[in-house]
């Protein structure tokens, strides 16, 4: 009988390791399927919690973040290595803006009680890192969350306001509290957590201790 397991994960949509280590999650979850039941919950983490509202320019943003385009390629090319060993392929060359990730996050957690969580955050992974989407955009945002399973009219509403700021605001701290600083980080039922976008194997044997009797 499948033992059910809580599985948390601090990410950001604009993380490529958090999209790395979520592919690799589901490998974990895929090799121990029949001997756990894992719900999965994306809880928030800004990378770039300063940025406007209304994003940047992604070309600015590189020249601030690593001195320049060139010196981000270089970056970033162990970081396509590793995507593509796990089957995925990463278009930096698309992104054109560098999105603040606030409203995501909320839409987010409104998708969470949608029953449809982590199929908005793929979507928005997705649309930002092999197609270039702005993610600060709200009519994006409601239309890759329409395209994931959400209500459209619940996404656009939600955008419209301030809805889930607060529990955002929330889970941030609470990450800060108990010292997240990198993400991804993931929290194994509440009890173990496991820094990075760490092997299958790896949180295959996690999920495993974390759901052992103690």
């Amino acid at each position: 009988m499948a033992t059910d397991v809580t599985i948390d994960v601090f990410s950001d949509v604009v993380c490529p390791w958090c999209l790395i280590g979520k592919r690799r999650l589901e490998r974990a979850l895929a090799a121990l399927d029949g001997e756990v039941r894992a719900e999965l919950r994306f809880l928030p983490f800004e990378l770039n919690p300063d940025l406007p509202k209304e994003g940047m320019a992604r070309a600015d943003y590189l020249a601030a973040k690593f001195g320049g385009p060139d010196r981000a390629e270089a970056v970033y090319e162990r970081v396509v290595s590793a995507a593509a060993s796990d089957g995925l392929e990463l278009a930096f060359d698309r992104i054109a803006r560098q999105p603040n990730t606030f409203d995501a996050h909320r839409l987010i957690a409104a998708a969470h009680g949608e029953r449809v969580g982590p199929a908005v955050k793929d979507r928005l992974m997705q649309g930002y890192f092999q197609e270039g989407r702005d993610l600060g955009d709200p009519a994006t945002l409601a239309e890759l969350a329409a395209e994931a399973g959400m209500d459209r009219a619940v996404a656009e509403e939600l955008l419209a306001g301030d809805a889930y700021a607060d529990e955002v605001r929330a889970y941030e701290k609470a990450a800060r509290d108990v010292g997240v600083t990198g993400v991804p980080f993931f929290i194994l039922d509440g009890k173990l957590g496991v820094s990075g976008a760490q092997p299958p194997e790896t949180l295959v044997d996690a999920i495993r201790q974390a759901v052992a009797p103690s």
